[in-house]
């Protein structure tokens, strides 16, 4: 009876504990700002951090948003050398800015049967929002744009974008073309990192064909306190005004999306609340640098009785300002670790903490490769591990 309270008591107190655990740690995070948007995600660029999110796997339309996988997509041709900026592409009905199907939509207003540049189409997409330069393209590279919209799928499914589904290049309502702020924060991060050159377009303000200037939607380009280069804004009446846009300061890059909000200057004001609560509140630190040594660790049977352990890559982490100083690290090493290894393979394991609560970890490897002993020193080892 005793016992049994005595455990009861015991567990109470360790439920307690962890909810008051629980408690401090939510005390400690910012108050997030109020974000009129049916979905919305901050991401931190260089880690692949979300920072906030609501709703963030809701599947949604994604209008114009769609071009920045269209865009993606050009992109991988030309590096892959598919295509050039130079080619000519022959504008066809279907990407003919009298196409009916096009009517009232976001247009570079290319003719039918003119030749129009890669280059040309690739900021009238971007820039411009062109739905002809977008089926264009598609077309160019495809033969169809329903070809083209597979391809789409596939580089969406090579990203990890697993809940979207692509039905055409431009964006204009179809059933089933659905994406999320998560999927499109992958995209966006993924375009920034795989064709940085390719991305200086988003940061264009206008661009001139056939004598025809047009300003670019995204709104934040001109906030000078916010440093915004990019992405794309998107509008259906079925999607509602949609932004994603990307900010860097002081050295960190933050991807904001927000989908479904009421007006043009809602998707404007929600996401540079986004963007500066993120450089607000948040920061990038690197505690341990890829390739150096963390520790040496002992082996057993190799040609050495220790060897350097560190981490393969840069440990890149995205953390509250006011948790710099609490950032602690713990290494968990493999027991009994046996020759031969290889530098790379892994060892053990380094864990991120803030306040007890793991935040990351990421794989120890061997810094060097370590050979077998000979005969008699592996025997010797075998009888130390034997005691």
């Amino acid at each position: 009876m005793k016992s049994s309270l005595k455990t009861s008591i015991k567990n109470i107190f360790c439920i307690a504990s962890l909810f008051t655990a629980c408690v401090s740690f939510a005390a400690n995070q910012p108050a997030l700002p109020n974000i009129e948007a049916r979905s919305f995600l901050l991401m931190d660029y260089q880690t692949g951090k979300v920072l906030v999110e609501s709703n963030a796997d809701m599947a949604l339309p994604p209008a114009s948003l769609t071009k920045i996988m269209t865009s993606y997509v050009i992109s991988d041709e030309l590096a892959k050398g598919n295509i050039a900026t130079t080619d000519k592409v022959l504008i066809s009905e279907n990407a003919w800015a009298q196409n009916p199907k096009l009517k009232g939509s976001s247009l570079m207003f290319v003719e039918v049967n003119k030749y129009v540049s890669v280059d040309d189409l690739h900021k009238g997409i971007v820039i411009q929002s062109g739905n002809d330069a977008s089926i264009a393209m598609a077309e160019y590279i495809s033969g169809t744009e329903d070809a083209f919209a597979d391809l789409m799928n596939v580089h969406a499914k090579n990203l990890s974008m697993d809940s979207t589904h692509f039905e055409n290049s431009t964006g204009l309502p179809a059933d089933g073309h659905l994406t999320t702020t998560r999927d499109l924060a992958k995209l966006s991060r993924a375009l920034i990192r795989d064709f940085p050159e390719d991305y200086s377009i988003y940061a264009e303000k206008e661009f001139t064909y056939n004598q025809i200037t047009q300003q670019n939607r995204n709104d934040l380009l001109k906030d000078k306190g916010l440093l915004v280069d990019g992405l794309k804004t998107g509008h259906t009446e079925e999607a509602g005004y949609c932004l994603v846009s990307s900010a860097l300061k002081d050295q960190m890059r933050l991807i904001a999306v927000v989908m479904g909000t009421e007006s043009k200057a809602k998707r404007a004001s929600e996401s540079r609340k986004l963007l500066n609560h993120g450089f607000r509140f948040y920061t990038n630190v690197t505690p341990f640098k890829g390739g150096k040594t963390l520790k040496k660790a002992r082996i057993w049977k190799g040609q050495v009785n220790e060897f350097a352990v560190g981490l393969a890559q840069d440990a890149q982490l995205a953390i509250l300002k006011s948790d710099k100083e609490k950032l602690k690290a713990n290494y968990i090493l493999n027991p009994e670790i046996i020759a031969p290894i290889k530098k790379g393979q892994k060892v053990g394991e380094v864990f991120f903490k803030i306040n007890n609560q793991e935040i990351q970890r990421m794989p120890m490897v061997a810094l060097q490769d370590v050979e077998e002993a000979g005969f008699l020193g592996r025997m010797w080892d075998s009888i130390k591990l034997w005691f």
